[in-house]
């Protein structure tokens, strides 16, 4: 099942509407629905750029068409990770046990001021760490979290043969308009609530305590297999008193 989606660049088109338009907010019903997986997510950062670009480069040509609408190269993808702006946009992860981002959102916000109430998601998650919901957790995540930081309107551009996303955006309770190749999804996020933001700051302190985890347990594999490897070099060698072949 892929959960990949189109291009995070929170480009406007001219059909969104402005933020406050009464008549096209009442149309979207709001969402409320809790997480259903506990997955540590954590926030990424400047230092995390180079994990970002060798997970988009290890999908195939048939996901990164559905990340980004296009089979994009190695080359655009670097062009991609390089334009990440870490101080506007929110990226999130989740790492496995070997400390390799297995999965990723982004949460791209307007640039355009009279917008910023307004962001676009995209994902994408590797083969095999598909099936665990990770998909529909980002997704949750970046509601949460945008609901918190005060927007109003998540909205994704998807193919619409990418029907895992769709799935994804219709379960949060997105309206879905298809146009050809296409798809547009709305959703109106409510506002923020005590419960939200304590809920979202907790999970950030569960996901940085699980990432430090993570790492003194890799370094204390690498160590001993280390370990291993230099005793085992000790004892193939030939002892002095040994006889010879």
């Amino acid at each position: 099942m892929f959960e990949t989606y189109t291009s995070a660049q929170a480009t406007m088109t001219d059909s969104t509407p402005p933020v406050g338009d009464p008549s096209f907010w009442a149309d979207l019903p709001p969402v409320h629905k809790p997480p259903t997986v506990i997955v540590p997510i954590r926030s990424l950062g400047e230092n995390h750029r180079s994990r970002i670009a060798d997970h988009l480069k290890a999908l195939d040509a048939n996901d990164r068409y559905f990340r980004f609408g296009f089979a994009a190269n190695d080359e655009q993808i670097d062009r991609y990770v390089d334009g990440l702006n870490f101080d506007r946009d929110e990226i999130f992860g989740v790492y496995n046990r070997h400390l390799k981002l297995i999965a990723m959102a982004h949460l791209a916000y307007a640039g355009d001021e009279r917008r910023s109430e307004c962001a676009e998601f995209g994902v994408s998650v590797l083969p095999h760490a598909r099936g665990r919901g990770f998909g529909q957790r980002l997704f949750e995540r970046a509601m949460m979290h945008a609901r918190n930081h005060g927007v109003h309107l998540m909205f994704l551009h998807v193919l619409s043969e990418n029907t895992a996303m769709l799935k994804i955006a219709r379960h949060a309770g997105a309206t879905v308009v298809r146009d050809g190749f296409e798809s547009e999804a709305h959703l109106v996020l409510p506002p923020a609530t005590l419960n939200t933001q304590m809920t979202e700051m907790l999970e950030e302190q569960l996901a940085q305590a699980n990432y430090q985890v993570k790492i003194q347990a890799k370094q204390f594999r690498d160590m001993l297999q280390s370990m291993q490897i230099g005793w085992r070099a000790a004892t193939s060698k030939p002892r002095d008193n040994d006889p010879p072949p």
